[in-house]
């Protein structure tokens, strides 16, 4: 529990707790044996995305620590920075600006300095606080990122490609504490970009380091925070059946159906994405999942293939409502082996979306009249303290790994990391769907 401070959801987190807790890591302790303490082998990536979405700061940060984790050295873990805009308070209330919120306050597992698997040799991740203890300015090797971009021409080439290239040289630096650094702004904005940029997220080019990395301990090892765990925990109610004991459902989770369904910015979004013909997003766009759509090569010129593209990116109601009764067949007839149309197995319906109150109710009193769903939303969950209003997103996210089927956008980070966390935990294919 978070201390007196942050029980007021009116008022940003300090996290005085897990500050206190982050800093006293264990693997903070200087006179640790190699490969961690004063003589361990450290990376910080100062050219991670920062003010954007946590979404796309997600998947680049567990991707970058299991380049360290391959290449021997400490992951140095960052505060997630958020752009402002995104931000749950408004900008007189915060404490800092830019507002930051602590990255093991939004997940847990190794990347935010837990253990690895028993036997694992591998050093535990660092706070960016201790990174200036052990690895003062003396020490640290520097390595621009546009440097090794042009010497290997690391542009328009696959996740693979990339994660190869640094991987060598990284292993190679004899320097313990190694720091990689974009350039600064008078460089040009192409040569600014991260690692791993759109062009790979985006591009499809990342799908070559799937099987790789879905082994890795960094996604086998990720989990919910425990700030995350706890209001998750505390809302399972909201999920339960009025009869608990009804056809052996072990969790209520297991009769849930998801939802992720985008509105507000994503007509503008989807309409720019349809004009380059854009695929889906990172692990969304792996080619034996369920419902895969290409986008008309050379962009969306004509209205029918305009709504046809916005058809998956922003569906109408009668769209979605399409889909979800689709899916739910799906599931329980291929899944499940029912084929009993009206004898429903899942019968819960979380919405995750970021649509106005007023679509959003109109939308449900349709759902429960003609579909007969038990209906739960985002809007739903009950937020004990401000730390779970600052990481709300996370909790919707592991709210969606947890349950039977998830419906997603192709196009959406969200989308894509849930999807990635669900393989990982085992789940079958046709639980991971797409509009």
């Amino acid at each position: 529990m978070g201390p007196m401070e942050d029980l007021d959801l009116n008022t940003p987190p300090r996290y005085l707790d897990l500050k206190e807790i982050q800093k006293n890591l264990p693997q903070h302790n200087l006179s640790l044996p190699y490969p961690e303490g004063s003589m361990g082998r450290y990376v910080k990536f100062s050219s991670q995305r920062t003010r954007v979405g946590w979404n796309n700061v997600l998947h680049e940060v567990l991707m970058l620590n299991h380049l360290a984790y391959k290449s021997h050295r400490a992951y140095v873990f960052q505060d997630y920075i958020w752009g402002q805009h995104h931000y749950p308070w408004p900008l007189y209330k915060t404490w800092e600006i830019p507002s930051r919120t602590p990255l093991g306050a939004l997940i847990g597992g190794p990347t935010v300095g837990g253990s690895w698997e028993a036997g694992d040799p591998a050093p535990r991740s660092i706070h960016a606080q201790h990174w200036d203890t052990v690895c003062p300015e003396d020490r640290i090797k520097v390595i621009w990122t546009h440097e090794v971009k042009n010497k290997f021409n690391l542009r328009w080439v696959t996740g693979k490609r990339i994660f190869d290239v640094w991987n060598q040289i990284l292993l190679e630096a004899p320097e313990s504490c190694v720091e990689i650094r974009p350039p600064s702004r008078d460089i040009e904005q192409e040569d600014r970009t991260p690692l791993f940029d759109w062009t790979v997220w985006g591009g499809g080019m990342i799908l070559d380091m799937w099987e790789e990395f879905r082994s890795s301990p960094v996604s086998k090892l990720l989990k919910a925070s425990p700030i995350v765990q706890r209001a998750v925990e505390r809302n399972q109610r909201l999920f339960e059946l009025s009869s608990p004991g009804a056809e052996g459902s072990q969790s209520p989770f297991e009769r849930v159906l998801a939802v992720h369904v985008r509105r507000g910015d994503y007509l503008d979004h989807c309409t720019h994405l349809a004009k380059y013909a854009s695929p889906f997003e990172s692990w969304s766009a792996l080619p034996w999942l369920p419902d895969r759509f290409e986008p008309p090569s050379g962009g969306t010129k004509t209205d029918e293939q305009m709504q046809e593209f916005l058809s998956h990116c922003l569906p109408t109601n009668e769209q979605i409502v399409e889909k979800i009764t689709q899916v739910r067949r799906d599931y329980e007839r291929d899944v499940l082996g029912r084929t009993e149309s009206n004898d429903h197995f899942i019968t819960t319906l979380y919405i995750l979306t970021n649509a106005k109150s007023k679509w959003l109710d109109d939308f449900i009193k349709h759902l429960v009249k003609t579909h007969q769903w038990k209906i739960i939303t985002n809007h739903d969950i009950v937020l004990e303290n401000a730390q779970e209003k600052d990481v709300e997103m996370a909790i919707d996210m592991e709210l969606a790994r947890k349950s039977a089927i998830f419906l997603g956008n192709g196009w959406s980070s969200l989308t894509g990391n849930v999807v990635h966390q669900r393989l990982v935990d085992s789940n079958v294919s046709m639980s991971n769907r797409f509009f």
